[in-house]
């Protein structure tokens, strides 16, 4: 039958492969429905047979033969002698199946019916989208930048549909041009007027977490498990691991042949420093695992207040804190202790601190200009004055006081 240009229509529900057959016929059937019920009042008396494949439908009616001059509603009844036209084998009570052509609807009638499959089309669309990307939070999935934006970036799936990474999802070096191809976890899917919206982190421990598996396998098959991860993206990171094989080194295992395994994690996160370090349940060695590279000398620990005092060597205090104090702000929200750090009172020699350990704020060119003139600790550049220093390097003013500032204050 005549279907005016709705062959199209039919092809576009073929085409969303994820959407079921018993729900396109469904919807299909209901839009048909809401046609009939408009143009006859009901819709009970009508058999609708679609075929999607081809895509073609048919619409039948049944009405009840009554003898003439006794019909009331010509939708739900027939009269005997019309009945006899189309078959004249028809007798009263007996119920007759007629074709009713579409263009019987009129154009008006037909071109709405085509505008409300094509929006239930992208309904049923928009739905599988959310649907799918809800079942998927938490994985990691990749894209092609579509557009930059000053807030965001779009990313295509290989589906064609629509991502988002917000600017605070995003890694602070992270850079990114149209074409690029990155790597993201789905943190969060949610129907903003009536349209799926699809969001992205590189920034979230999840991220790393689901870089951990893709890279050991022995995460990803449970031998190791992530028993926490802390981090300031681009920047530091801490991830605590446990093995429930006692054959298998969890460390040694994250970290790979000559740190094959992690070196690509570290490349995708933009050479953020990750430390991996062996979970365990004894407080004290937990907290001195966290604050590593630094080596501990005492701990005391205060359990109601969950505050740890850390005891170490003048030399390895700026380890413990590390640069711009990440270090220990990320192993006290690993262990959840608030962590402060003492020196260990000493000897006179104990106290000073190798040149080495300010690696963090000072330039290696610095130091070794420094070192070039005879001075390998904190001290015995500070015996010198700003004059002095700036005879003896080629240092400027500025760059000497600087040094100063900073070498003083670990003696604060």
């Amino acid at each position: 039958m005549e279907n005016l240009n709705l062959t199209d229509t039919f092809s576009e529900f073929k085409e969303l492969k994820n959407i079921d057959r018993a729900t396109m016929m469904s919807v299909l059937e209901d839009v048909f429905r809401n046609m009939l019920l408009k143009k006859y009042g009901t819709d009970e008396n009508f058999d609708i047979i679609i075929n999607i494949d081809k895509g073609d439908f048919e619409i039948w009616r049944n009405r009840e033969v009554v003898p003439d001059g006794e019909v009331e509603d010509f939708n739900l009844q027939i009269s005997l002698s019309k009945a006899k036209e189309i078959d004249p084998d028809y007798e009263v009570g007996e119920e007759v199946t007629d074709e009713v052509k579409l263009l019987d609807f009129g154009r008006r009638a037909i071109l709405s019916l085509r505008q409300n499959l094509t929006s239930r089309i992208m309904e049923l669309e928009k739905n599988n989208v959310y649907l799918k990307y809800k079942d998927r939070i938490g994985e990691v999935v990749t894209g092609d930048v579509y557009q930059v934006w000053k807030r965001e970036i779009l990313v295509i799936d290989d589906e064609g549909n629509e991502l988002i990474m917000p600017k605070q999802e995003q890694i602070p070096t992270d850079y990114f041009r149209k074409g690029d191809t990155i790597r993201a976890v789905v943190i969060r899917v949610e129907m903003r007027n009536n349209t799926p919206l699809i969001i992205l982190s590189r920034t979230s421990p999840v991220f790393l977490e689901r870089l951990f598996e893709l890279e050991v396998p022995e995460i990803f098959d449970g031998l190791i498990t992530i028993k926490k991860i802390v981090r300031v993206p681009g920047e530091r990171a801490k991830v605590a691991v446990e093995s429930y094989d006692e054959r298998i080194d969890p460390v040694g295992a994250c970290v790979g042949m000559k740190g094959s395994r992690i070196h690509g994690i570290v490349r995708e996160l933009r050479n953020e420093n990750i430390d991996v370090i062996n979970f365990t349940n004894n407080t004290q060695l937990y907290i001195t695992r966290s604050l590593s590279p630094a080596k501990i000398s005492s701990i005391k620990i205060n359990e109601e207040e969950k505050h740890a005092e850390v005891f170490l060597k003048p030399n390895e205090v700026s380890l413990a804190i590390g640069k711009g104090g990440l270090n220990i702000k990320l192993a006290g929200q690993l262990t959840g202790y608030e962590i402060d750090v003492f020196r260990e009172s000493g000897t006179e020699d104990e106290e000073d601190v190798n040149l080495d350990e300010f690696a963090d704020e000072l330039d290696s060119w610095v130091i070794d200009e420094l070192k070039s003139i005879g001075c390998d600790t904190a001290k015995s550049v500070l015996e010198l004055t700003v004059e002095d220093l700036m005879k003896r390097t080629e240092l400027e003013e500025e760059t000497v006081r600087d040094v100063m500032r900073i070498l003083n204050a670990e003696f604060e």
